[in-house]
């Protein structure tokens, strides 16, 4: 295929004009992959260091360590619906990948590595952990006052909701292009 004049092939394929880096998806893949580990790490650490043992404290009672294992959801929420929650999170790696092919923009790069590290911190814990495959409790252990026990992945999750709030919110597409003012009064 042959690009008109002043025009190059990669425009062509992409009409908006915003150019998919693959830097962009590499700091989407470097920074799933880093948290990822981070997050089976911590999880095997707080298995070989919290088993048996009462609460740890690590800044008095702001933050705790205990090792629970959580069949359920966020706040153990969806005990019974282990399965459905582990082909959610399959559903949704697969989605971030997909989406991922889309980078224009360093901020959802960073987003979407945040949230496929998380989906895939918990999913293999689903997928690897007792009582088995799909049916698997999620390790967690970080503990905060009236809150919910929690991970690395959970928090990773966390992350990235926010910073997909803050691109809607400035109205950063997927691809790095900004939504107009008549897109908005649509």
């Amino acid at each position: 295929m042959q690009a008109a004049r002043g025009t190059s092939l990669s425009d062509i394929e992409n009409p908006s004009g915003t150019r998919r880096s693959p830097r962009r998806w590499t700091l989407f893949a470097v920074i799933a992959a880093v948290l990822y580990a981070i997050d089976q790490l911590s999880k095997w650490q707080a298995e070989k260091h919290l088993d048996g043992r009462a609460d740890v404290s690590v800044v008095g009672d702001l933050l705790q360590l205990r090792l629970v294992y959580n069949p359920g959801a966020a706040f153990s929420l969806g005990t019974s619906y282990t399965v459905v929650l582990s082909c959610v999170a399959i559903a949704a790696a697969v989605a971030v990948v997909w989406f991922s092919r889309r980078l224009g923009s360093t901020v959802w790069a960073v987003a979407l590595g945040f949230l496929m590290a998380g989906v895939c911190g918990n999913l293999t814990d689903r997928l690897l952990r007792d009582p088995g495959p799909l049916r698997g409790h999620v390790v967690d252990f970080l503990m905060l006052p009236n809150w919910p026990i929690f991970n690395v992945a959970d928090i990773c999750i966390n992350v990235a909701a926010g910073l997909i709030l803050v691109q809607a919110f400035r109205g950063v597409r997927l691809d790095g292009t900004r939504t107009s003012d008549e897109d908005t009064e649509a």
